[in-house]
C-alpha cells in the first residue's frame, strides 16, 4: 500500500514544508536574521534568498524513495490573477546541513500537451527528481529545485491553448509562469538573488514556453533545456492581436537580443530522431540563424528518440543537463 502511495499507509495527502522560517520572521541578531545582511557569524551565504514567506500549505502528492517529497499547492497568483496548481521538489541536497545557509537554483519545469490539470513532470515513472538526484551526484548537474506549474488554464477541448503568454481578453499565463510560480518559490524556499539561479526546461509546448521566458527576461532567467519545441507562437486566441503576438515570438525576441547585445542566455534543444521532421528542421533553423553572441545555443540528437518525456529525460543527461549547469549557479557549502 506504500509502494502504491494509498493512504493511511503513505504519507500522500499530508502536510509538507520545505525547511527555514520565512526571513521576516528571523530574530534581530539571531543566525538568520544576521544572514540577511551577510555579517556576524552564521550569516547565510552571499546571493542568498532566505524564505519571504507567506508558506504555501503543500501537501504530499509524492514520495520517492530517497524519502523526499514532491508537493502540491494551490495558488493564487497576485500579479496574473489565475489560481492554479504547483508541484514542488527539493533534492536531497537542499536538507544537507551544510546548504543550511546557502540558496539553491530553481528550475521552472513545464509539460507538453494540454498541461491541465496536471503537470506531468510530478510523475515519479518519468524519473525527472530521481535522474536530477543521479546527475547532481555524478557531478553533471546543479541541484535543482524544481517547479512544476499548470500549464494552461484548462484542457486543450477545441484545439485551444495559451502559448504561455498573455494573451488579450485570456488568463495571464505567461505572467503566472513567469511572476507568480517564482514568487511561490522565494517565498517557501532558499534561492539565489541572481538570475544565474533561474531556469526554465519544457518539452513540446512547454519548450516553447520556456524558450519564449528567458529570451523576454534575460534579466531575470539565465538558460533553458528546450525540448521538441514549437518555435513560433502558434495559438488560434492569437487571432486578432498579432502586435501581442510578435511580442511573444522567441525569433523576434532572440533578434532584439542579438541587435542590443545581451545579457547572454543559455539555450540547450534537444529533439529526437523519430519526431516530425518540421521541429528538427525548426530548431535547427533558429540555432543557425539565432545562435550567436549573447544567444548560446546547444543541440543534442537524441538517436531514435520520439516526442515524447520519457525520451527527453534521460537524454538531457548526454550532455545538456551538464551543459546548463555549467553556466549556473549553485549552493554554496558553510565553511
Amino acid at each position: 500500500m506504500r509502494h502504491y502511495e494509498i493512504p493511511p499507509f503513505s504519507q500522500k495527502g499530508d502536510p509538507v514544508s520545505y525547511g527555514l522560517v520565512p526571513a521576516a520572521a528571523a530574530k534581530p541578531g539571531s543566525a538568520l536574521g544576521a544572514g540577511r545582511s551577510g555579517d556576524g557569524a552564521g550569516a547565510v551565504s552571499a546571493g542568498t534568498v532566505l524564505p519571504t514567506g507567506p508558506r504555501a500549505a503543500f501537501r504530499v502528492a509524492h514520495t520517492l524513495d530517497d524519502g523526499t517529497h514532491i508537493g502540491v499547492v494551490t495558488l493564487h497568483g497576485k500579479q496574473s490573477g489565475y489560481t492554479g496548481r504547483v508541484w514542488v521538489w527539493a533534492p536531497k541536497a537542499y536538507f544537507d546541513p551544510q546548504y543550511a545557509r546557502s540558496g539553491f537554483p530553481v528550475m521552472i519545469a513545464l509539460p507538453g500537451g494540454p498541461g491541465y490539470p496536471y503537470n506531468y513532470w510530478m510523475d515519479p515513472s518519468l524519473k525527472l527528481e530521481q535522474s536530477i538526484t543521479k546527475w547532481y551526484r555524478a557531478g553533471k548537474s546543479k541541484p535543482f529545485l524544481l517547479a512544476m506549474p499548470v500549464l494552461n488554464p484548462a484542457t486543450d477541448a477545441g484545439g485551444l491553448y495559451w502559448d504561455g503568454s498573455d494573451i488579450p481578453g485570456q488568463p495571464k499565463m505567461g505572467t503566472w509562469l513567469t511572476e507568480d510560480v517564482p514568487d511561490l518559490m522565494r517565498a517557501n524556499f532558499r534561492t539565489l538573488k541572481s538570475r544565474d539561479g533561474w531556469a526554465f526546461m519544457g518539452s513540446s509546448s512547454g519548450g516553447f514556453a520556456s524558450l519564449k521566458a528567458v529570451l523576454k527576461y534575460p534579466d531575470r532567467f539565465k538558460a533553458a533545456l528546450i525540448s521538441g519545441p514549437d518555435i513560433v507562437p502558434d495559438s488560434p486566441l492569437w487571432h486578432g492581436h498579432a502586435a501581442q503576438e510578435r511580442e511573444n515570438n522567441p525569433q523576434v525576441l532572440a533578434g532584439r537580443l542579438i541587435a542590443r547585445k545581451g545579457p547572454d542566455v543559455y539555450l540547450g534543444f534537444q529533439v529526437g530522431t523519430r519526431e516530425n521532421s518540421s521541429t528538427i528542421a525548426d530548431v535547427k533553423q533558429f540555432i543557425a540563424t539565432y545562435g550567436r553572441g549573447p544567444v548560446h545555443t546547444e543541440l543534442n540528437v537524441i538517436q531514435g528518440g520520439k516526442h515524447d518525456a520519457y525520451t527527453y529525460v534521460p537524454g538531457m543527461g548526454h550532455g545538456l543537463i551538464q551543459w546548463i549547469s555549467a553556466h549556473l549557479a549553485g549552493p554554496t557549502p558553510s565553511s
